[in-house]
């Protein structure tokens, strides 16, 4: 509820002619549209701080966010209406205690300041009576939420089949079978084998259906030549993206924080005297160096602690240092000066960008002609003539993705013309335009053998190859049936130890990995994969290792995530119940007119 007063303002009752109208409607709760619209005021303008860029009411319709905050508020409606029926409420100590600990209220000297406090829900709409009944309605919500939610724990045995999934091991043997395991090589194969399986394959040595496409096209870089950008507009450009051109020196600094001053200073003196090194220093706090890594920093961003930081010569550690998060030392680890380009070296840069945005746009106003000549009954070589649209034809098949067809706009629009239909402009993705027509369909046709005879010896080959692995490893897996080890097959036989679920064994196939945890002990397979066959003997099925310094870790966050999810689950059957037992009421006028108080 707090977070309501932030970015909010301008709104009230009034805007919908005086009365405080509901929105929704749970049990005996209602959620007005001033709650209804400051949510999704507040979501809407925390997607533009993301992102950036403006983000309208039609948008957040199409990605189901304003479903999403009306959702929202019907659960905690539902919450409140329950928190009444129980009599569930908090005191105004409670209220009066959370409104002086907000630090959106406190003055410079850290203390309730009153002006700040009636100035921010004044921005928000809000009155002291309006905000601190919501705030003591939101704490009994809370409350109940939370002996909804908090102390269940997940049961022992789904965290053990849990962890025993992930963490089991295998220890399994393995022999690869190629073209080079057969006791006798391949032959060269004669005409009647290769026409027996060009006949028997045909679909794979048959040319899809195509579809002969006329068109005309325009991109930016065909007339990109042709623009002509000003020198005032380079150096304009030049100025606005200074930023981009001129770069501040910057350091690679790393910072180990400390919870006092005495602390940094005892590690620092056991550092000066080679007593540890600042890695050592790093592990005893119980953090890994890419914690601590600060990356690429200007003096700026160190805050307080710049100044010292960009003070150092060289590399080398430093501190203690004051800093926001405690007193700390700053291993700095490189320099990279400070670099600027001139706009004589950025000219070509942005000549280059100025041109091909001047290109885009003006592609961009020609629509509008290139239509109306379409439409006046002007032909494709009509309009290329005319225009600096060039004109050309493809065969295209479902697929084909060379030339223009590299642009997904004109594949879609490939795949989806007719015989007859109207060519129009249409958009590719670099600022271009194309326009089609379908000339003719070309039938599938089977390719004459004499032009596919390399790949149908490869596939004859592969086939001949695959059937005789199949049969050798039939034979051997029968010899394994009655008693022979896998030393004694004949081939090299690789063991596998500990082999964990996720592990990635090169020269091991997926499918491999995937079988020898759904096999039982003693077990054997072959499975083929990639051109080979591999036979492999699940030798033993081993607990999740004890030893492993990293299980309990695992466990714990296995056993937080589990309780999560369970909670999860009871509070949304709880809150439904909730719903279905009190009713729920949405007035879509309201909510209608809500959304027309936001720019579509």
């Amino acid at each position: 509820m707090l977070l309501l007063i932030a970015g909010l303002g301008g709104f009230g009752v009034s805007n919908f002619g005086g009365s405080n109208t509901s929105m929704v409607t749970v049990g005996d709760t209602e959620v007005d549209v001033n709650q209804y619209y400051r949510a999704l005021n507040q979501e809407l303008r925390a997607i533009q701080n993301q992102t950036g860029q403006p983000f309208s009411l039609n948008q957040a319709i199409a990605f189901g966010i304003d479903q999403n905050v009306r959702s929202r508020l019907v659960t905690e409606a539902a919450l409140d209406n329950e928190a009444k029926r129980i009599g569930l409420s908090v005191g105004d100590e409670r209220v009066k205690t959370e409104v002086l600990a907000y630090p959106a209220f406190q003055g410079q000297d850290g203390k309730f300041d009153r002006t700040a406090y009636k100035a921010s829900l004044n921005q928000a709409g809000m009155s002291e009576a309006e905000f601190e009944e919501s705030l003591r309605t939101e704490t009994a919500r809370t409350i109940l939420q939370g002996a909804i939610v908090n102390g269940v724990a997940a049961p022992s045995a789904m965290t053990d089949a849990f962890l025993g999934f992930n963490l089991q091991r295998r220890n399994f043997s393995w022999i690869k079978l190629d073209q080079t395991s057969l006791p006798e090589q391949l032959a060269e194969p004669t005409d009647a084998q290769l026409q027996d399986y060009y006949q028997a394959n045909k679909a794979d040595f048959t040319e899809p259906e195509k579809k002969t496409l006329a068109y005309i096209w325009l991109t930016p870089d065909m007339i990109v030549d042709q623009v002509q950008v000003s020198e005032e507009a380079l150096k304009k450009e030049y100025a606005s993206r200074k930023s981009q051109y001129s770069s501040p020196e910057t350091r690679l600094v790393e910072r180990l924080v400390y919870p006092d001053a005495e602390a940094a200073k005892a590690a620092k003196a056991r550092l000066d005297a080679n007593e540890a090194t600042f890695e050592e220093l790093v592990k005893e706090r119980g953090l890994e160096l890419l914690d601590i890594d600060l990356g690429n920093v200007a003096i700026k961003d160190l805050g307080q602690a710049g100044k010292a930081v960009f003070a150092m010569e060289k590399p080398g550690v430093i501190g203690p240092v004051t800093t926001d998060l405690g007193p700390a030392l700053f291993r700095m680890n490189g320099i990279l000066a400070a670099q600027e380009t001139t706009f004589d070296q950025a000219r070509d840069e942005l000549q280059a960008e100025l041109a091909l945005d001047q290109a885009r746009r003006q592609i961009n106003t020609s629509i509008t002609d290139i239509d109306d000549l379409l439409a006046g009954g002007a032909s494709l070589a009509d309009v290329a003539a005319e225009t600096d649209m060039k004109l050309a034809s493809i065969n295209w098949a479902a697929g084909d993705s060379t030339d223009i067809a590299s642009y997904s706009a004109f594949r879609k629009a490939a795949e989806a013309v007719n015989m007859g239909d109207y060519a129009e402009v249409k958009e590719l993705g670099d600022g271009g335009i194309f326009a089609l027509e379908l000339t003719e369909v070309i039938a599938p046709a089977l390719k004459p053998i004499d032009q596919v005879m390399a790949s149908v010896i490869a596939g004859w080959e592969a086939k001949e190859v695959g059937e005789r692995l199949t049969v050798l490893s039939d034979d051997l897996l029968a010899r394994l049936g009655k008693g022979d080890e896998f030393s004694a097959l004949g081939f090299d036989v690789t063991d596998e130890h500990d082999i964990l679920r996720s592990a990635n064994i090169e020269a091991v196939p997926v499918e491999l990995m995937e079988a020898v945890f759904e096999m039982a002990k003693g077990e054997t397979r072959s499975i083929p994969a990639d051109g080979a066959v591999f036979l492999v003997k699940l030798d033993d099925i081993l607990p999740p290792d004890a030893q492993d310094p990293d299980l309990e870790t695992q466990k714990t966050a296995l056993e937080n995530g589990i309780s999560q999810a369970l909670s999860q689950d009871i509070f949304a059957a709880f809150n439904a119940a909730l719903q279905n037992e009190a009713g729920v009421y949405v007035n879509r006028a309201a909510v209608n007119a809500v959304h027309a108080q936001f720019p579509q």
